[in-house]
């Protein structure tokens, strides 16, 4: 018998109308948990790096995490990987919502669909019976109008959606999943799914699951909400307040913006607007706010409300996810009831809130500066709010210049040319990223940046502050109940890291300490990824309910599978590199290792390059960035050795030109 797991995968062969339930080997749930590592072993095996994003062999893997659907609080992730028409890379990103358990409890752990369906369908997974149906009556409507229809036509109102809108059945490279609570959206993985043919996926679940030692489980579980309920009425002194409670940023909850606009670079990352905030803005925030704020939500088995419901005036109303709830009004340099009302349409275009915006706002600096024009884009609106909305609907219907920046900034500089490359500067291997300019170089922060492979912050910070506090005794309180640390040492770290300053950069915190402090973070996020576990109750937040010295037992009691920190520590690490390994098979190196240009005013090229190197060797990888055979070997991936061997990846120096994509070789032929 499994336990926490379904042990079977439901495989979709589009192209063939081929449904099967396939049986999974249960040594690889002991090697990669599930989830993203799973997904990687997945792509690894079936995907080679010929096959590009648009191709019917590329693989669109919707999985649960290992503990999605038991009892855990917050183990609730969609990990959604694929090859990304945007990066070129391995993409994976994670929904909350309900739609995973859901899964879980119609009887599989993922679903992974191969081949390209010749007309628009969804799939309609009811436990045992599962159904490719037609969606042509769906062929552009939003995202949540899709899940609310396909509910509506089979009649069954507790049925969980995963589905794309019109970006997304056009191939725009930064199309979104949507799923009502919560969204899929970075990478362009909406893009292949709409590529596919496939418009939604439906699962209804009634089965059970099994847990190999449930009272010892339970204990676990409520030892973990018996912290949430400490932690929120002791928030942590020092700390911000959208940081102090968990979950993600409750940023519904909070009114004071001073931070975000202060802090933040507007537009398309461009400028800092420390002149905007002032009383009276916070009181026309506030009331926008309260008045289009229907209610607080959370996801399934969760007690953090982290979004809302929002319901602007004469618009449908919609779930605001996470920090999206600003790039818009960044973008625009505008204010929140824009924001809000514009981030309502682009969640029903299936449009990544993170990169959607900075692509219209990458035009509109196009246009103010020349590069493009009235016959570029004619009919370009005068009115700056009227422009991100003519720009949207152009973009997610590839419509004129919209065509050129569906593909996100990178390509579209390429292809608009005239100078247009230096304002796509907010890129990290062609994605964009959140919309920040900082002061000082963060050497922690350069390492999270240039060399994770989510390619998106948010999935890598946490666990370690951002700065450290300006007093000895402050730092002082706050280790004295960090019981989560792996070890001893960081509490050290933390004790001796005084504010930063242009001559402590370079001396401190040491190359050494930064590489521990990243390893630890992106640790965390890995194991949150393979189990399901929202990173906003252990990855994400300073002092989580769930840490390194818990989740093995959590692990261990749901399942039966016994695994103590070490195991579990060399299981992320495993899973890591064999997400790197895709990325490495396809092409990524050094060069590609960067964060966004400007994203900090101050840099410090050499450190720089000495962090690099200190990085790949700490992690085992040569100087390229490659892991190393020893290490690869240490990890039980010697089949991953064996292939970069005979593709001579090894040889590989960092000068193999960039892989084009099936829109740029479609435009020379």
């Amino acid at each position: 018998m499994r336990y926490a797991e379904t042990g079977f995968n439901l495989e979709v062969d589009l192209s063939r109308g081929n449904i099967e339930r396939v049986e999974t080997d249960p040594k690889l749930t002991e090697l990669h948990v599930g989830g993203l590592g799973t997904n990687a072993k997945i792509l690894w095996d079936r995907v080679p790096p010929e096959i590009e994003p648009f191709s019917p062999d590329n693989l669109l893997i919707f999985s649960t995490g290992l503990l999605c659907g038991t009892p855990a609080t917050g183990a609730n992730r969609t990990i959604v990987s694929t090859i990304s028409p945007q990066t070129l890379f391995m993409a994976y990103s994670m929904m909350g919502g309900f739609w995973a358990p859901e899964l879980k409890y119609a009887g599989y752990d993922k679903v992974i669909i191969r081949g390209k369906s010749p007309s628009l369908v969804y799939l309609w997974i009811n436990n045992d019976k599962v159904e490719i149906r037609d969606a042509s009556h769906l062929h552009g409507k939003g995202a949540t109008e899709t899940a609310e229809l396909i509910r509506q036509e089979l009649q069954e109102p507790k049925a969980q959606v995963a589905s794309i809108g019109l970006a997304g059945e056009n191939r725009v490279y930064f199309a979104s999943i949507e799923q009502g609570r919560s969204s899929a959206s970075r990478g362009g993985i909406g893009a292949v799914m709409g590529d596919k043919g496939l418009k939604a996926i439906a699962v209804r679940g009634t089965k059970d699951l099994n847990i190999a030692r449930p009272g010892e489980f339970m204990e676990l579980c409520n030892e973990v909400l018996k912290y949430i309920a400490w932690r929120n009425e002791n928030p942590i002194p020092g700390v911000m307040p959208i940081l102090a409670g968990l979950g993600s940023p409750q940023e519904m909850a909070v009114h004071d913006e001073k931070w975000h606009t202060e802090n933040f670079a507007w537009g398309n990352s461009r400028v800092r607007r420390k002149d905007f905030w002032n009383d009276e803005i916070a009181r026309e925030w506030m009331q926008t706010l309260d008045t289009m704020r229907t209610r607080l939500i959370s996801c399934y088995n969760c007690p953090m409300k982290c979004g809302a419901t929002i319901s602007p005036p004469g618009q449908p109303t919609y779930m605001m996810k996470c920090f999206s709830k600003l790039t818009y009004t960044m973008a625009a340099m505008s204010n929140l009831e824009f924001g809000l009302r514009i981030a309502q349409r682009a969640t029903e275009y299936g449009v990544d809130g993170f990169s959607g915006p900075q692509v219209m706002a990458f035009a509109v600096e196009l246009y103010e500066d020349g590069i493009l024009t009235d016959e570029d884009m004619p009919g370009f609106p005068s009115n700056n709010e009227e422009r991100f909305y003519w720009l949207l609907d152009r973009i997610v219907r590839r419509e004129g210049i919209g065509d050129v920046l569906a593909n996100g900034t990178h390509w579209a500089a390429q292809q608009i040319g005239k100078g247009a490359e230096k304002y796509a500067h907010n890129n990290i291997k062609k994605h964009e990223q959140l919309p920040l300019k900082l002061g000082m170089l963060n050497p922690i922060y350069f390492l999270m940046y240039a060399t994770g492979e989510k390619i998106n912050i948010t999935q890598i910070e946490g666990q370690f502050p951002q700065s450290p506090w300006p007093t000895r005794e402050e730092r002082e309180e706050f280790v004295k109940d960090w019981f989560q640390v792996p070890d001893e040492k960081f509490k050290q770290y933390l004790l001796d890291w005084e504010l930063r300053g242009e001559k402590s950069i370079p001396n401190y915190p040491t190359p050494e300490m930064c590489c521990d402090i990243v390893d630890w973070q992106e640790t965390m996020h890995y194991i949150d990824d393979a189990t399901g576990i929202c990173a906003g109750l252990s990855s994400f937040p300073l002092k989580p309910p769930y840490h390194i010295h818990n989740l093995p037992k959590l692990i261990s009691s749901g399942t039966g599978i016994d695994m103590d920190e070490a195991e579990l520590w060399q299981v992320a690490r495993r899973n890591r590199n064999l997400v790197r390994a895709n990325n490495i098979r396809r092409g990524m190196r050094r060069k590609d290792e960067k964060p966004p240009e400007d994203h900090w005013r101050r840099r410090f090229p050499e450190l720089e390059t000495k962090l690099l190197d200190t990085y790949y060797k700490f992690k085992g990888w040569n100087d390229q960035g490659i892991p190393t055979g020893e290490a690869l070997h240490e990890m039980g991936l010697d089949y991953v050795f064996e292939d970069f061997e005979k593709r001579g990846v090894y040889a590989d120096n960092g000068d193999t030109p960039s892989k084009k994509t099936s829109a740029e070789k479609e435009k020379e032929v």
